[in-house]
């Protein structure tokens, strides 16, 4: 009788365990395609000023020259590191724009662009778009897979992102 209860007990306890560990699996698969990314709030950051400015290198098909204020580079606790760039073209031109780069989904967007006043015009593109591996528009690629976001991972902190443009490459794609 003893050896009859004890296998009732162990049938029950590993049905029990059993329904138990299929509802937390539901429940956490639930949990997790229910919680949407969502970007945070972020303030504009101050007209760039050229004692921030670093350079980095995008490559020899290109004369324009390529910059990020390093004083307002951040990465977000949304995944998103935001960032100031500032394109010189070969004919003169001074681009300034306010930019987001999202890591996990390889996806970039620009928020606004600089004006000569200083002052930011909000981008009427709001929409993110994927970075490409195109000639036209490189330094997307180059600031991505070098800089803010190697093998698809956001830069620890604003640091380790402003550390890896000073030193030309993110340490994680340092070529030996």
């Amino acid at each position: 009788m003893l050896s009859n209860l004890s296998f009732k007990f162990r049938l029950s306890m590993i049905a029990f365990l059993a329904l138990f560990l299929n509802s937390a699996q539901a429940g956490f698969e639930e949990d997790y395609e229910k919680q949407a990314w969502q970007e945070i709030q972020f303030q504009m950051p101050a007209a760039p000023k050229s004692e921030s400015m670093i350079p980095f290198y995008v490559s020899a098909a290109t004369d324009n020259r390529f910059f990020v204020d390093g004083s307002s580079v951040s990465v977000g606790s949304d995944g998103v590191v935001r960032f100031v760039m500032v394109v010189l073209t070969s004919g003169g031109a001074r681009n300034v724009s306010f930019e987001g780069m999202r890591c996990e989904t390889g996806e970039r967007r620009i928020y606004a662009s600089g004006r000569s006043d200083g002052a930011w015009s909000k981008s009427r593109r709001n929409e993110w778009e994927k970075v490409k591996e195109a000639v036209a528009n490189r330094h997307y690629a180059t600031l991505y897979y070098e800089y803010f976001c190697p093998g698809g991972i956001i830069a620890r902190s604003d640091q380790e992102a402003i550390g890896a443009l000073r030193a030309g490459v993110h340490p994680d794609n340092r070529r030996w």
